[in-house]
């Protein structure tokens, strides 16, 4: 899986990225935890994320955020991050012109700012949120959202009450042309420790859905 260096607003991202074969294969950017917590783009979420993706033909994207890992630059509350990740897939862009879609993942603190991305970058075509933050950070912005997609929560997510993202779902849920599949994986805490399989077949069935059955060949 090729490392690649980013030119970011703040000087270099790190990443790794799998090229799709084709010309026109659709691309994913994928987004991880809080930097100030200890995420990174190898945490477990974002390269389950990463893998589904990949599986199905996507070129694929995962960063570290600046300041992370041999990222460069310092934490800039969620607005420097914005601009990361605007960056990135303006990069993923670039390698992929003639790209047939676009999609959006990301964990925790990445989902909020994968879903502020959303709301600027109308060629995003769907999203994946894990675990959103809505207990700890403003989502007020998607009014309305553009987009339908996957949010997935567990229910035992000690940092993030169900209550607060069954209100973001249901909000978002009532917009128009708008439709939102919530999945509630059993057992599972904030990080999904020992429920990552649960949580991967959820996405699995996700995409699957709502994309072409992937080829053997595009699976291995």
């Amino acid at each position: 899986m090729p490392e690649v260096i980013i030119n970011g607003p703040e000087g270099r991202l790190e990443g790794r990225y799998q090229h799709a074969k084709g010309s026109n294969a659709p691309i994913a950017l994928l987004l991880h935890p809080h930097p100030q917590h200890g995420g990174t783009m190898n945490n477990k979420v974002v390269y389950s994320l990463f893998r589904a993706f990949a599986r199905r033909g996507f070129s694929t994207l995962r960063f570290n955020f600046r300041g992370v890992g041999r990222s460069q630059g310092t934490f800039a509350r969620g607005e420097g991050e914005l601009a990361d990740a605007a960056s990135a897939l303006d990069w993923l862009q670039t390698y992929n012109p003639n790209t047939s879609g676009c999609w959006i993942g990301g964990f925790s603190f990445g989902a909020w700012i994968g879903m502020q991305l959303l709301m600027r970058r109308p060629e995003i075509d769907s999203f994946i949120s894990v675990a959103p933050p809505a207990s700890m950070f403003d989502f007020s912005f998607l009014a309305p959202c553009p987009s339908s997609g996957l949010i997935v929560q567990g229910d035992k997510d000690e940092i993030i009450p169900t209550e607060s993202v069954q209100k973001l779902v249901n909000k978002l849920s009532h917009q128009r042309d708008i439709k939102i599949d919530y999945r509630i994986v059993p057992g599972a805490n904030h990080f999904f420790n020992d429920q990552i399989p649960a949580l991967e077949a959820i996405i699995d069935d996700y995409l699957d859905t709502h994309l072409k059955a992937p080829t053997p060949a595009q699976r291995r």
